[in-house]
């Protein structure tokens, strides 16, 4: 049977996206003892593990700066995922990022250390959540799609259009990820179309 083991800290954090890292960093800053509890085997796993390869930040990087570190100077003004991720590790490195219980007025939260095998329990006086509103790819029910006998997949699987050279490929949906992703597939040599629930307007630039 696997040990158990507690450990107490003033704030737990859960989720260590770029969120939970820069609560972490600011709790750092101020000497307040914190823990960061994450799923994944990484940080960052959104960008790291369920991204396709052109992705790029969306909006320009002065909005996208964690506290108290900018982007490196050099940095494009829409910073590709390979240097964000750069980014977020040195920002692991620089700040040294390391349930309720109603009888001690304490959150108590009970984890499974995948890599150990073991079950650990943590106390802390206050609990952030930072596991982020997309780390799990959500597909609607499309009716005759269990028999579509060629290659379906959410945005999250997609990493580069090479595979897809002279096919005919149908992108669901035209938000930001739809629109690149659409791009990308065409840089590809596949034959792309879009299908869009609402209006689309076009702005020629």
């Amino acid at each position: 049977m696997a040990k158990a083991s507690e450990e107490e800290v003033v704030v737990a954090i859960v989720g260590a996206g770029p969120s939970g890292l820069a609560t972490a960093a600011c709790l750092n800053r101020l000497g307040i003892a914190n823990l960061v509890l994450e799923r994944e085997d990484c940080s960052a796993s959104l960008w790291r593990n369920r991204s396709y390869d052109r992705l790029k930040l969306h909006l320009a990087k002065q909005f996208c700066e964690l506290p108290h570190m900018p982007f490196p100077s050099d940095s494009p003004t829409f910073v590709p995922r390979a240097q964000l991720i750069e980014y977020i590790d040195d920002y692991e490195s620089e700040f040294e990022i390391k349930l309720y219980d109603d009888l001690i007025g304490k959150w108590r939260i009970a984890a499974r250390n995948t890599g150990l095998g073991e079950h650990e329990s943590y106390v802390a006086e206050f609990l952030v959540v930072a596991s982020g509103e997309n780390s799990e790819g959500v597909t609607p029910e499309v009716n005759g799609l269990e028999s579509f006998d060629r290659k379906a997949m959410h945005s999250s699987y997609y990493r580069n259009g090479r595979e897809f050279r002279g096919s005919n490929v149908l992108v669901a949906g035209c938000g930001n990820s739809g629109i690149e992703i659409a791009y990308d597939l065409w840089s590809h040599g596949a034959n792309t179309s879009i299908v869009a629930r609402s209006p689309v307007c076009k702005l020629f630039l």
